[in-house]
């Protein structure tokens, strides 16, 4: 466990000794795909990483519709926020995939961060980059046409090489919920960009063949 901790870049800092009393604090979540890691309305009484794996975190309105507000990827975390300021989830945890997740119990976190002052100010170094990430949205969403924001994931998530295929392993309503699009819509900016001859698409793997020309798409 401390080993595991010692990965997490809240913690690279700390000497081993200082982690141990964190780690009897920790506990490791195995996941399997659609395991519900908790709930809107759970109490939140630590903070979780993810090892590996992956995790949707998700608004889901009282008709069942579900919004997908982050992915969580292996070394980022998730629930500090509401951890210090004593509040329930507001949002529900899903894993897409099979998942291992550490959960850092928050008295031991505490009372860590009673003893080492510099602790708290990398933990809100690391909220601060999130605050920034969630605005950066918040201007795609506002000032970015849809295919706009789907070029821009498909770039980030491709390897950068033209022609190479490429796969992204979750499902495309789940990428559509996360870029603000109705699945409808993320269909019809596929068909649009496969028709121009920019990328081509099957099934979950995608290739990119003009990067230059989808750099420059406008929709």
């Amino acid at each position: 466990m401390r080993d595991l901790l010692s990965q997490v870049p809240l913690f690279n800092e700390l000497q081993p000794q200082d982690l141990d009393p964190i780690a009897r604090g920790t506990s490791e979540i195995s996941a399997v795909r659609g395991d519900i890691i908790f709930r809107r309305g759970d109490p939140c009484v630590g903070f979780h990483m993810v090892v590996y794996g992956q995790v949707k975190l998700v608004f889901i309105s009282t008709a069942g519709v579900e919004r997908v507000v982050r992915l969580i990827g292996p070394g980022d975390g998730f629930g500090e926020a509401l951890m210090f300021m004593g509040k329930d989830y507001i949002v529900t945890a899903e894993a897409l995939r099979d998942t291992l997740l550490l959960h850092v119990g928050r008295d031991a976190l505490f009372d860590q961060l009673d003893r080492h002052p510099g602790m708290a100010r990398k933990m809100l170094a690391g909220l601060s980059r999130r605050l920034h990430g969630l605005m950066g949205d918040v201007e795609a969403y506002t000032l970015h046409t849809g295919a706009q924001r789907l070029i821009t994931y498909l770039l980030r998530e491709w390897r950068g090489e033209a022609g190479e295929p490429f796969r992204i392993e979750i499902s495309k309503a789940v990428v559509a919920s996360r870029l603000n699009l109705t699945p409808e819509h993320f269909s019809r900016i596929l068909r649009e960009l496969s028709s121009r001859g920019l990328i081509r698409v099957r099934g979950r793997e995608y290739t990119i063949l003009d990067p230059d020309g989808l750099r420059a798409y406008k929709g």
